[in-house]
């Protein structure tokens, strides 16, 4: 499953990821801090969704109450609930 998601409250202005099953696949961002979304991507790939979620849930930037990293939790969220693997 492919998705494009729009963040909110932060400079990335789009995420898009793939889920094979409740595996991702790959993360891509568009905008944002270049390395740090690169990181975060690279990173999660091959993660089970829900452990992402878990461990990047709740991550603010600069006060803003979200970050990249918090966005890309809420997409993943968003995800699962489409494909009827999420709560």
């Amino acid at each position: 499953m492919t998705m494009e998601y729009t963040p909110k409250g932060v400079c990335s202005s789009k995420i898009e990821l793939e889920l094979d099953g409740d595996v991702i696949r790959h993360v891509q961002f568009t905008g944002g801090c270049h390395g740090n979304t690169q990181g975060v991507s690279r990173l999660v790939e091959g993660m089970r969704a829900q452990d992402a979620i878990d461990k990047l849930k709740g991550i603010d930037c600069r006060g803003r109450g979200t970050s990249c990293p918090d966005q890309l939790a809420l997409a993943l969220t968003e995800a699962l609930k489409k494909s009827g693997k999420g709560a």
